[in-house]
Parts: C-alpha cells; sequence; structure tokens
C-alpha cells in the first residue's frame, strides 16, 4: 500500500455525513491501491499547454456535464459529449486560428455541492442528492443515504470513461477526417449545424490539398484530451494522491485537472490546502464575492513560484455582475504578477427557476456573460483565456433560448440533468460561433 500522506486537521464544507466509519475506512483502504486513473506526465503535459494560454497564446474549452451518473456511463453518452466538445473546439480553432486546449468535464464529476444538506417533498425530508459517489437521485431512505462503497464505484466508473476517451481520441476517431460524422442528425439541419457544416467542407478541401502535396501530419489523427472534475469529496481525493516515482512529487492521479468551487474556497480551508501540495495543474471558481485581496492570497498559496498554467481562475459572476466584479480581481492578479489562466464560467451565475419550478438557463444570459468577459479583458489588455461549460451531447431542452428557441414552457419536455440544466449539443455549437468570433476580435 502507498504510504499516506499526512493532511492537516483542517476546516472543509461540503462533505458528506458517512454513517459507518468502518465502511468508509475499508472503501478508502480499496481506493489507495488501485492504479492511477491518469499519469504524472499527462498532468504536466497538460501544465505546458495552459502555460500556453496563461501566456495568450492559445484558448481552453472546458466541457461537459453537470454531474456525471453511473447510469450514463456509456459508451454512447460519452461519445455524444466528447464529439459536442471536439465540434466546439474545431469552430474556435478554425474560426480564431489559435490553439484549443480540450478538457473535459469528465471521469470524475461523480460528486456535487449543495445549498441545502436535506430537501423536503409533500412533508417528507431527506439527505440531498450530491452525486452518485455520495448517494442516488432516487427519493427512497435507502438511496439517499451516503455510501462510502460508491467512492470505489465512482473510482471504476472514471476508469471506464477515460479508457473509453483514450480509445476515441488516440485510435482515429478524432481524424479531423472525422469532423462530419460528429454532426448528429439533430443538429445537422440547424443554423449552427449547417454552419458547422461549411466549416467541415472546407476543413476537407484543405486536408485534401495536403494530401496531394504529400502531406499527412501525424497531428491531424489524433488529439490531446485532458479530464477534470471538481476536488469536492476529501475522502476520495486524498486515497488517489500519490507520490510520484519519477520526481518525489504529490500527484491527484483522479484527474489532470481539479478545481475548487465557490463553496469551497475557504482560505485556511482543507480543500485549498489540498490543491496546494498536489503538482497538477489547478483551478479555483471564483464568485461575484471574491475580493482582490483574496485572488491574491490564493495566488500566493496556490502558485507561489508563479508557474504559468499552474493555476486558473474560472470566474463565475453572473451576466448582470461580470462588468463590475471582474475588473478589480484581475486588475489586483495582473499588478501582482501573477501568471493565471482566465477562464469564464458563464452558466453557474446565471440560474433561474421556470413558473413550473425547473432550474434552467437563458441561452442569452451565458452569452452575455461571456461577452462581458470578453470586454473586460479587452479593456484591460489581459487575456480571456477561455470557457467552461457545463453541457450534454443529448437532445435536451434544459436551457431556454438559442437559434432555434426553447421556450420556458417547453423546458421539461426533455430535461434530464441530474442537477444543473445542460446546454444542448445545438446550443453548445452556437456558443462556440460566438466565441470564435469574439476571439478575433479579442
Amino acid at each position: 500500500m502507498p504510504t499516506p500522506i499526512e493532511w492537516p486537521d483542517l476546516p472543509a464544507a461540503q462533505q458528506p455525513e458517512w454513517p459507518d466509519q468502518d465502511a468508509l475506512e475499508r472503501a478508502l483502504d480499496e481506493l489507495r491501491v488501485l492504479p492511477p486513473l491518469v499519469f504524472a506526465g499527462e498532468c504536466d503535459l497538460l501544465l505546458q499547454r495552459l502555460g500556453d494560454v496563461a501566456l495568450g497564446r492559445s484558448f481552453v474549452l472546458m466541457g461537459g456535464d453537470c454531474a456525471e451518473t453511473f447510469a450514463a456511463n456509456t459508451a454512447n453518452s460519452i461519445r455524444a459529449r466528447l464529439q459536442t466538445v471536439l465540434q466546439m473546439a474545431i469552430v474556435l480553432t478554425y474560426g480564431a486560428q489559435l490553439p484549443v486546449v480540450k478538457v473535459g468535464r469528465m471521469a470524475g464529476q461523480y460528486f456535487k455541492p449543495r445549498s441545502k444538506t436535506t430537501e423536503t417533498r409533500d412533508g417528507v425530508t431527506m439527505p440531498s442528492y450530491k452525486g452518485d459517489g455520495i448517494n442516488d437521485l432516487a427519493w427512497d431512505a435507502d438511496a439517499r443515504r451516503a455510501d462510502p462503497q460508491r467512492l470505489v464505484r465512482a473510482y471504476h466508473a472514471s476508469g471506464a470513461t477515460l479508457n473509453l476517451v483514450r480509445a476515441f481520441t488516440q485510435g482515429g476517431y478524432a481524424d479531423l477526417r472525422q469532423v462530419h460524422a460528429w454532426n448528429q442528425d439533430f443538429v445537422r439541419m440547424s443554423a449552427a449545424g449547417q454552419r458547422y457544416e461549411r466549416i467541415a467542407g472546407e476543413i476537407d478541401r484543405a486536408l485534401a490539398f495536403m494530401a496531394a502535396c504529400g502531406a499527412d501530419p501525424e497531428e491531424f489523427r489524433r488529439v490531446e484530451f485532458f479530464a477534470a472534475h471538481e476536488a469536492l469529496v476529501l475522502d476520495y481525493e486524498r486515497a488517489l494522491t500519490r507520490i510520484d516515482s519519477r520526481t518525489g512529487d504529490p500527484y491527484d492521479v483522479s484527474g489532470h485537472f481539479l478545481w475548487i468551487g465557490e463553496r469551497t474556497r475557504q482560505l485556511g480551508g482543507a480543500h485549498l490546502d489540498l490543491v496546494s501540495r498536489i503538482r497538477n495543474p489547478i483551478g479555483v471558481k471564483l464568485g461575484p464575492s471574491t475580493t482582490r485581496e483574496q485572488a491574491i492570497e490564493m495566488c500566493e498559496l496556490l502558485n507561489p513560484d508563479r508557474v504559468p498554467g499552474r493555476l486558473t481562475f474560472i470566474t463565475r459572476m453572473g451576466h448582470d455582475k461580470v462588468r463590475t466584479a471582474l475588473p478589480p480581481i484581475v486588475s489586483a492578479v495582473t499588478d501582482a504578477g501573477h501568471p493565471v489562466v482566465w477562464c469564464c464560467d458563464p452558466m453557474h451565475g446565471n440560474t433561474i427557476e421556470t413558473s413550473d419550478h425547473f432550474k434552467t438557463r437563458v441561452y442569452d444570459d451565458v452569452v452575455d456573460e461571456i461577452i462581458g468577459f470578453f470586454e473586460v479583458h479587452r479593456a484591460l489588455g489581459t487575456h480571456p483565456g477561455g470557457m467552461h461549460i457545463e453541457l450534454t451531447g443529448d437532445d435536451v431542452t434544459e436551457c431556454v433560448g438559442g437559434t432555434e428557441g426553447i421556450q420556458e414552457h417547453e423546458v421539461g419536455m426533455r430535461y434530464e440533468t441530474a442537477c444543473d440544466p445542460r446546454l444542448n449539443r445545438e446550443q453548445s455549437l452556437e456558443l462556440a460561433f460566438h466565441v470564435a468570433d469574439m476571439l478575433v476580435q479579442r
């Protein structure tokens, strides 16, 4: 068994209340001896790629499910999400003529923070659903009980996802010659889908010209794709933090990129302590309540050596606050000389509720936050380095708006998320075109 790392006893928000400590220890002992899901060299490569983003040379696209579920951990679901991110990346790369670092919210996004520990329906109160890695979405007392064996199941589900993603991205499926095949039928006839088809046709002609000239670069056949999730449940992340035999440094081998959420980024807390110790590239979500002083202190704690790409600030201000809340933070960090990646999460600050009590997001609000994000960075002379999107490859109706115009009364028609509303494939593709246009003007 790997030598356990000594972790300090610090306050830790949003942790599960495990009813059986012996069962928890058995699950953690099992996790500690399981093989790594990712490797230190892969994390180091992502650090290099994000370093280019921090220096303004490329753009990072983070996209995937709000909350992965064991039931949706199927080949079709994984492929659809991967296709959506790859399509968006093609649009961004082709439109902005800028390299795109592709990161999936997958292979580990089985844990969710919640604003309330319990929920009540028809006078019955039960623990809140906190992700399949902790309990089950079903409205049942046994299902809602925290089960530490689900940590082990989350590990195996993540491993299956990573295996399939590696096969897709390295085995020819992500070849640029496949760009037409990524455009599913329900998207192809939309305005965004037709615009994508035109780009795909232009790429086909360019590849045919290169082949006629005798050029067939290996880079066109494979795609670098990295896995990311929120480092929420400390029991899971600590059990999967290992000392690399090559360097002697600790890496969290549950994913290439780990981020700390808005609810768990307390200075002096256990979550920031965790990511301060590991060598993975890391991120922190920053909401509108973030102060200049907090941002600087996080930079000093998490990236004292000022390594480009080590730290990403994922800002989630809300479309109505981004233009006022973001500038002082960006100015303070820039003036202090910290080379962070600035990434926009336009989803979490823009959640509303329909009259039918469905959580939703309005597509125009999502776009407006990204526009505001770009405006702030353009005014300050800094690089708008990326976007962080909750999306699915399926034809869901969870977010209102977009060119095809999902109406509020239609939200419940195909509402399939386990937690927060996601952009469907068509909306995601449309958003990529918006951002590509903004990158050209940056």
